[in-house]
């Protein structure tokens, strides 16, 4: 996996350079604002995912973002802040960001979600999407519908419903097992569930399914 990560903090780069090159299948190119970002995806295409820092120099908020995008041959791009609010996250992802990852997330956690999105999926921290102290967080009655999942999420949650192990999911839907226990696993936060049972009860009297 060839990872670009543009960022102009240069401890949280060198942290997680230092990191994810532990990782054996991983490239790391690293860069320190937007057009070094731009440049690097020009002259080296071939970029799985693009981490871009939403505070670095030249990135102006999502419009340095949308410019990104627009590069020939740009990769997947996710956005990574330690201050952005939701609606930041929300519109990222609306615009066609992979993602959203939040500094403060734990390194392992962070790791599943680049993989997870450099196979095509979408990742918001569920916990920073309906944290309670953010005002504008949807009332816990609202997170239990289907809007607010993914299609994705709704394909493993009937899944779950129809008493399927995560094998046999996978099988289903052309994935990898350890992407649909990352599915199940959203799925449980995002319920409130505690395991498979529980969340196919849920799903079936909240009338999802």
């Amino acid at each position: 996996m060839r990872l670009l990560i543009a960022d102009d903090h240069a401890l949280i780069l060198d942290m997680l350079q230092n990191f994810l090159k532990q990782e054996k299948d991983m490239e790391i190119v690293a860069t320190t604002n937007m057009q070094e970002a731009i440049s690097a995806v020009s002259s080296q295409p071939g970029f799985d995912l693009a981490l871009l820092d939403y505070d670095m120099p030249g990135m102006d908020g999502l419009n340095g973002l949308q410019r990104f995008m627009e590069i020939d041959a740009a990769p997947a791009a996710v956005i990574i802040s330690g201050n952005a609010m939701r609606d930041v996250a929300e519109r990222a992802v609306q615009m066609g960001a992979r993602g959203f990852l939040h500094k403060s997330m734990p390194a392992q956690s962070l790791l599943h979600a680049i993989r997870f999105m450099a196979l095509g999926e979408r990742f918001v921290p569920v916990d920073f999407m309906f944290a309670s102290d953010f005002p504008d967080a949807p009332p816990a009655s609202d997170a239990l519908s289907a809007t607010a999942l993914t299609a994705r999420e709704l394909e493993v949650l009937k899944a779950l419903c129809d008493g399927k192990t995560n094998k046999e999911i996978a099988r289903d839907l052309g994935l990898r097992e350890p992407t649909i226990k990352l599915h199940v696993k959203t799925l449980y936060r995002r319920l409130g569930a505690s395991n498979r049972t529980q969340a196919a009860m849920m799903a079936r009297s909240s009338g999802i399914y």
